[in-house]
C-alpha cells in the first residue's frame, strides 16, 4: 500500500515538472525546433552518407558489377586511393589543396579590406562615410558570380584561357592581362574575398562603434600613442568579431560554387566544390563523398567557433557611460584615403553594373562602338531571325522573363517569412534557456545547414524529395530554401534576444500578458530593425542563389537565376547579362525599399 502511495506522488510529482516545464513558451519552441531540424537536416545528411556506400545506376554499376543499391565501399577506394592515371590527386588531393588555398587567402583579405574600412567609418572623421556605407555592402547584396561575371567580362582576352573574344579592357584599352590575373587562384580569392568583405564590416563595426569609449580615454590620458592604442585595446576588443569572420568566409568559400566556375574552369583550376558537380551526374557515391568531406571541414569550423566563443563568457564593450566617441583626425590624409576608398568601391559595386548593361545592349562581341549597340535585347522583336539570338523578343517583353521574376520573389518572400520567423522563435529559446543542453542543441541545428554547400543541399533535398510525391516544384524550392536560409535570421534572432534584459518581459508577464502578446507588442518593437533584417537576408540571399536551386527547379526557365545560367550556357550572352542586371536591380530595389519603410538594413548598426 504504501509502494503504491509513493508511486502515486512520484508520478503526481512528474506530472506536476512536465506542467510545469511545458508552461513555458521557451520550452515548447527548442523542442518543436529539435524534432523539426533534425528531421530537415539529419535525416537528409544522414541518407546522404548512405550514398556512399551504394551502388547506383550507370557507370558506377558497370564498374563494381554489382547490382543497383548493393553496398559497396568502391566509393571511397576510388576518391582517395586510386593511382591509375593520377585519379584520385586529379578529382580529390588538388581540388582541396586548391579550395584550403582560396578559403584562407579569401578570409584574410575580407577581413583586412572589410575591417580596415569599418574602422575607419566608426573611429575616425573619414569623408563620404555615408556613400562608403551604403555601397560597401553592395558586393555581398550583389550574387557572388556577377562580380566573377564581371571579373571575366573586363579582363577576357583571345590569349588566355578558352575564350575567343577580347573583354573591355583588351578590347577599349588594348591591354591583354595575364592568364593568373584573370583566371585561376587570385581572381577567385580576390572575389570571394571582395564578396564576403561586408561580413567583417557588418561584424568588426557593430562592435567598434558600441566600443565604451572609457576603454581608449584611459589610455589616452595617460599619454598613450595613437598606434599603440590600436594594437594594445582595439585589436583585442575586436578579436572575436576577427574569428567569427574569419570562420564564415572560410565556410562560404569552401562550399562557392560558381565563382570557381567562371573564374576557374577556363584554366582547369577546381576545387572540392566543381569537382564535386562533374562527379554528381556520372559517380554520384563520389561526389557525396567530396560533400561529406566539406561538411566534415564545416563541422570543425563551428565546433572551434564555439569553444572560442564559450571560453569567454562575458565580453562587455557597451556600458552606460562616456557614449561619446573620439574620432581619429585622419588630418591631410583624409581626403586622398576617401578618394582612394570612393574609386575602389565605384570600380567593385557600381562599374559591373554599367559593365552588365554595355554588354547587353552591343551586337557583336569585342565590338563596343556605337553602331554596334542595339536595345533590341530589352525591348525589341524578332530577335532570333535579326540577330541570330535565341530568343524571338527583348527580356522587358518576354512573358517567361516575367513570369520567372514573380516565381523567384513568391519563391524570396516564401523563404523570408518561413526562415524569418523560425529565426525569431528559435532566438528566443536559446536566449531564454541560454547554456542548457537543448538550447545548444536547438542553436547548433540552426546553424547547421550554412555548412552544407548549397549544390549538395539541393541534390540532397532532391533526393528525399524522391521518396515523397507530393514534394516537388514551388514546395519543395521553398522548403530547401527556408532550411538553408535559417542560419541568417537564427544568428540575428538570437543576438537581438541577448541584446534584451529579461525584466522587459518580466514586466509584462507580471501584469499577465499572453506570450504571443509579449512577443508581438512588447518584444518585437523593441528590437524591430533585429528582427526584419533577419527577413532581409533570406530574402536577398533566396533572390540571388542559383547554385541551391538548380537540381530542384522544374524547368530551367522557372526562376531568374537558373534561366540566366541557361542563356549562358547557350551563348545568348546579350540576355544572359541583360537578365543578370535585372537581378541586381530588383535585389538592390527590395534591399532598399525594405530599408527605407523598416528601418532594417544589412549594415544595421554600422552605418556613417
Amino acid at each position: 500500500m504504501e509502494q503504491t502511495q509513493t508511486g502515486k506522488i512520484h508520478l503526481s510529482r512528474l506530472k506536476g515538472r512536465a506542467r510545469a516545464w511545458f508552461s513555458k513558451p521557451a520550452n515548447i519552441i527548442l523542442l518543436f525546433f529539435l524534432v523539426t531540424l533534425t528531421v530537415l537536416t539529419l535525416y537528409p545528411l544522414l541518407s546522404m552518407l548512405t550514398e556512399t556506400f551504394t551502388v547506383h545506376l550507370g557507370r558506377e554499376e558497370r564498374a563494381t558489377k554489382l547490382s543497383i543499391g548493393a553496398f559497396t565501399t568502391y566509393h571511397f577506394q576510388r576518391v582517395f586511393a586510386t593511382s591509375a592515371n593520377d585519379y584520385s590527386w586529379i578529382q580529390f588531393y588538388k581540388p582541396l589543396l586548391n579550395t584550403l588555398a582560396v578559403s584562407v587567402t579569401s578570409s584574410v583579405f575580407a577581413i583586412l579590406f572589410g575591417g580596415v574600412v569599418a574602422f575607419l567609418v566608426t573611429r575616425t572623421n573619414l569623408k563620404y562615410k555615408k556613400f562608403v556605407s551604403a555601397v560597401f555592402t553592395f558586393p555581398y547584396i550583389m550574387p557572388s558570380w556577377t562580380l566573377a561575371l564581371f571579373w571575366e567580362t573586363f579582363f577576357k582576352n583571345v590569349n588566355i584561357g578558352l575564350k575567343t573574344s577580347n573583354g573591355i579592357m583588351a578590347s577599349v584599352f588594348g591591354v591583354f592581362m595575364p592568364e593568373w590575373f584573370v583566371y585561376g587562384f587570385f581572381p577567385i580569392s580576390l572575389v570571394l574575398g571582395l564578396h564576403y568583405a561586408p561580413f567583417a564590416y557588418i561584424l568588426i563595426g557593430g562592435i567598434l562603434r558600441n566600443m565604451d569609449a572609457n576603454l581608449e580615454e584611459a589610455a589616452t590620458i595617460l599619454k598613450t600613442n595613437r598606434s599603440r592604442i590600436i594594437w594594445k585595446i582595439t585589436l583585442p576588443i575586436v578579436k572575436p568579431a576577427m574569428l567569427s569572420t574569419f570562420l564564415l568566409v572560410f565556410a562560404s568559400s569552401m562550399s562557392a560554387y560558381s565563382v570557381p566556375v567562371f573564374l576557374g574552369s577556363p584554366v582547369r583550376y577546381y576545387v572540392l566544390s566543381t569537382s564535386m558537380k562533374s562527379l554528381m551526374n556520372s559517380y554520384k557515391g563520389q561526389a557525396y563523398i567530396i560533400v561529406a568531406v566539406m561538411i566534415l571541414f564545416g563541422v570543425a569550423i563551428l565546433m572551434l567557433s564555439q569553444k572560442v566563443t564559450n571560453s569567454r563568457k562575458q565580453f562587455t564593450t557597451v556600458t552606460g557611460k562616456s557614449g561619446q566617441i573620439s574620432k581619429i583626425n585622419l588630418g591631410k590624409a583624409n581626403v586622398p584615403i576617401a578618394i582612394i576608398l570612393v574609386i575602389v568601391l565605384l570600380l567593385v559595386a557600381i562599374v559591373p553594373l554599367v559593365t552588365f548593361a554595355l554588354e547587353s545592349v552591343i551586337i557583336k562581341a569585342g565590338d563596343y562602338s556605337l553602331s554596334n549597340m542595339t536595345l533590341d535585347f530589352w525591348i525589341g522583336t524578332g530577335l532570333e531571325k535579326r540577330l541570330d539570338q535565341g530568343d524571338s523578343t527583348g527580356i522587358l517583353l518576354n512573358p517567361v522573363v516575367w513570369r520567372a521574376l514573380g516565381t523567384s520573389l513568391a519563391l524570396a518572400i516564401t523563404c523570408a517569412v518561413i526562415a524569418g520567423t523560425s529565426g525569431i522563435l528559435v532566438g528566443y529559446g536559446v536566449a531564454k534557456r541560454r547554456g542548457s543542453r537543448l538550447s545548444n542543441w536547438v542553436n547548433s541545428l540552426s546553424f547547421f545547414p550554412y555548412l552544407m554547400p548549397s549544390l549538395a543541399f539541393g541534390a540532397i533535398y532532391l533526393a528525399m524529395a524522391s521518396k515523397i510525391s507530393w514534394l516537388h516544384g514551388f514546395l519543395l524550392m521553398a522548403l530547401a530554401g527556408s532550411v538553408k536560409y535559417l542560419p541568417f535570421a537564427s544568428r540575428s534572432g538570437v543576438n537581438a534576444m541577448l541584446q534584451l534584459s529579461g525584466e522587459i518581459e518580466e514586466a509584462a508577464l507580471i501584469t499577465g500578458v499572453p506570450w504571443w502578446k509579449r512577443m508581438l507588442r512588447v518584444i518585437f518593437p523593441i528590437q524591430k530593425s533585429s528582427f526584419l533584417s533577419g527577413y532581409l537576408l533570406p530574402m536577398v540571399s533566396c533572390m540571388r542563389e542559383l547554385s541551391l536551386f538548380v537540381l530542384l527547379v522544374p524547368t530551367s526557365d522557372t526562376i531568374l537565376t537558373t534561366m540566366l545560367m541557361q542563356y549562358s550556357e547557350k551563348g545568348w550572352a546579350q540576355f544572359g547579362n541583360a537578365i543578370n542586371l535585372l537581378i541586381i536591380i530588383v535585389v538592390l530595389l527590395v534591399n532598399f525599399t525594405v530599408n527605407k519603410l523598416t528601418g532594417a538594413s544589412i549594415d544595421k548598426g554600422v552605418g556613417g
